[in-house]
């Protein structure tokens, strides 16, 4: 691991050093010379990998004239790092700004998963070019950003720097019949894999629930792609269009999906709920207290409530207004012993009440799938406990 660290320390070093000298040049060259300069925003289809279900955004720069090429991409990260799992749930995740110019490998690698790679080359003076040459030499100063799922991502940080070069007012064509909110937007993308759709709606709270402006919305590759599409640039009293050529760089090609585990998740809960009908019937039928279920359904909203809880203290901003809390949290760990023990418990009553307010918190927030099957099976407990004896 740490020879693999130090080939791509070495890479990257040589990439950042060879930027800089063609960022210095631009910068002492006549505004001419860089006529053979060209800079396109590269957006790449999702594919069946987990962390590609929303694609991808980059910057290419191509001098035409020497053949050169470098791909600036903001969505590098090392999942085999230490601790990467606990700092991205507490939203601590850092990733990196790469240069590679190896730009026909980079098509490649989305060739073969079948994603379509899509470039607009975008309408600088050359002006223009000279400063965004000079804002990318600085982002590779400091490569290491704070990764924002929905403020700032791979698709956020080449816009924002692309805006921030232009000499004159950029505006986008609005998109007034679109109010989805950013759940929604999720959804879209996780579409054949429900158990994903599942663990994000299980983690994300109120603030994914509220309609996405429509530059909020640009955290999605596809959708900055359909903005640029129709973006002007206002230079000195002239509106021109930000992108002048689009070019299909790879054709969509045939994408395996990859299942997820062949039980839904409203179908297990479903089954849970069944479950907990059933026993409830067996034990009103023996005059029997299934002790053993109460635990079960005890572990299965204590254990995942660790979790939730958790996530309040998390750097994620649509994590800390998680209304599920109210089902899903630590406190019936706290009185599993007594029960298993059969000694009497206000824990059923604690939970009644904190499952009404789990189902009418319902009206702000949508929940998990599945999560109101569970809140009955609860609710049943309650039953069985206060008044079915």
């Amino acid at each position: 691991m740490k020879r693999f660290e130090n080939i791509f320390r070495t890479i990257f070093v040589v990439t950042a050093c060879l930027l800089l000298t063609t960022a210095t040049k631009a910068q002492t060259q006549t505004v001419e010379s860089m006529d053979s300069v060209e800079f396109g925003l590269i957006t790449c289809s999702p594919h069946e990998e987990v962390y590609s279900l929303y694609g991808h955004s980059a910057i290419h720069y191509h001098d035409l004239r020497s053949g050169r090429h470098f791909v600036f991409n903001w969505g590098v990260f090392d999942f085999k790092k230490s601790g990467f799992v606990w700092r991205f749930m507490m939203g601590k995740t850092d990733y990196v700004l790469e240069c590679t110019p190896y730009f026909n490998d980079y098509c490649n690698y989305y060739r073969k998963w079948g994603s379509q790679v899509v470039e607009q080359i975008l309408d600088l003076t050359n002006e223009e070019k000279v400063r965004l040459s000079i804002a990318l030499r600085k982002n590779l100063d400091n490569p290491v950003y704070r990764y924002n799922f929905f403020f700032d991502n791979c698709a956020t940080r080449p816009r924002n720097i692309i805006e921030q070069s232009l000499t004159g007012r950029v505006s986008y064509a609005e998109r007034p019949d679109d109010k989805r909110s950013f759940r929604q937007l999720i959804h879209e993308k996780t579409s054949h894999h429900p158990w994903s759709t599942f663990g994000n709606d299980l983690l994300l709270g109120l603030t994914a629930d509220r309609t996405a402006t429509q530059r909020e919305q640009e955290f999605l590759p596809e959708l900055l792609r359909l903005d640029f599409d129709r973006a002007t640039v206002e230079r000195q009293g002239e509106v021109r269009p930000l992108v002048k050529e689009r070019r299909e760089l790879v054709k969509p090609g045939v994408q395996m999906v990859e299942k997820d585990f062949p039980l839904s998740p409203l179908f297990c809960f479903c089954l849970l709920l069944a479950l907990s009908v059933a026993i409830l019937a067996y034990e009103l039928r023996k005059g029997k207290t299934a002790v053993w279920w109460d635990v079960l359904l005890m572990l299965l909203t204590g254990l995942p409530g660790i979790i939730i809880v958790l996530m309040f203290f998390s750097e994620h901003p649509a994590t800390s207004s998680n209304l599920q809390v109210l089902l899903l949290n630590p406190l019936p760990l706290l009185f599993i012993p007594s029960v298993i023990k059969r000694r009497k418990t206000r824990w059923f009553t604690i939970s009644m009440y904190l499952t009404v307010a789990f189902l009418i918190g319902g009206f702000w927030q949508d929940y998990a799938e599945g999560m109101y099957c569970l809140a009955l099976c609860l609710l049943l407990r309650y039953w069985r406990h206060v008044y079915g004896k």
